[in-house]
């Protein structure tokens, strides 16, 4: 597995940045639940958005701020399933779940924390609301997206990078800005500026968890043929006089070598953009391979118990 760089667009006094112009927005379908603990908006795949304009993004969850109400017993989440043939991106803004798969692998995600789970060749999991939190109760706000990988990785052995909040850089918006709560670039993967995100990824891909106070300029190099999304959380930003607010997505055409977006109001966002990955999709449930017969085999597989036991 490869580290992604940041890739920076050189300029000159002849050259300018050309800004992306918005290409569509998307404001997801119904709140739907996913097991009993995860209430969200399905935003990739949603209102006609075609897959080549998201690779490598597949599937982008997003479960905005929600009170749950403390919990006596049990617990809430999802149970044992399992996955081939992708990787799935858990971002933590507010609560804690905890994780465990078969590989070995178990930790708790909280606030400002990031899990990437290699699923590839197939592994089993469970997730479900941190005890502690689930007997408080409390704001629970994340997101889970579903990143593609090529066809030569999809049968790589299962892999689990728990990213805590303090292994990532946290940068200005501007340079030579300072760092403060509301102005402020955490870098996953890729980079931003000089900083460098701790993710390890097959293909290049940038994301960014960025807050940018009311009036302030948010600007991004990339490369023209990576595709790139922004979701606003919280607030508003404007692109291309297109205004982008709070639970929407943002989809950017391929027309241009830099994002710019501008805060019409303090604006808490997310920055997705990545290298497409241009091969054939068969997806069935939890399995996203090349065509119909890895997916019979997917499903042979794991009925066969080839994914492994579940722990016990």
């Amino acid at each position: 597995m490869s580290t992604t760089t940041h890739v920076s667009i050189p300029t000159t006094p002849h050259t300018t940045p050309r800004p992306r112009t918005v290409e569509s927005v998307h404001g997801g379908g119904e709140l739907h639940w996913v097991g009993d603990g995860f209430r969200v908006h399905t935003l990739v795949p949603s209102g006609g958005l075609r897959q080549e304009r998201t690779s490598p993004f597949l599937l982008l969850d997003y479960h905005p701020p929600f009170a749950y109400p403390a919990l006596d017993k049990g617990q809430r989440g999802v149970g044992w399933h399992p996955h081939r043939g992708f990787e799935t991106v858990t971002l933590s803004f507010e609560g804690s779940v905890a994780h465990r798969d078969n590989a070995g692998h178990a930790g708790v995600i909280g606030p400002g924390d990031v899990q990437w789970m290699t699923a590839a060749s197939g592994i089993l999991h469970e997730e479900y609301h941190e005890p502690g939190f689930s007997r408080r109760g409390g704001t629970f706000h994340m997101l889970q997206l579903w990143v593609n990988l090529p066809r030569k990785d999809k049968m790589s052995p299962p892999g689990y990078q728990p990213i805590t909040k303090e292994q990532i850089p946290v940068v200005p918006v501007q340079a030579g800005g300072a760092v403060t709560d509301d102005s402020k670039v955490r870098v996953i993967a890729g980079g931003y500026g000089e900083a460098k995100g701790p993710a390890r990824t097959f293909t290049p891909i940038t994301l960014l968890e960025v807050k940018v106070r009311a009036g302030e300029r948010f600007e991004l190099p990339l490369p023209s043929n990576h595709n790139a999304l922004v979701l606003v959380t919280r607030g508003r930003v404007s692109a291309d006089a297109e205004m982008v607010r709070g639970g929407e997505l943002a989809v950017f055409a391929n027309d241009g070598d830099s994002l710019s977006l501008r805060a019409e109001e303090d604006t808490h966002l997310v920055v997705l953009a990545g290298e497409p990955i241009r091969e054939p999709i068969a997806h069935t449930g939890p399995f996203v391979m090349n065509n119909h017969r890895e997916i019979i085999q997917a499903i042979y597989d794991f009925e066969s118990g080839a994914f492994g036991e579940i722990p016990r």
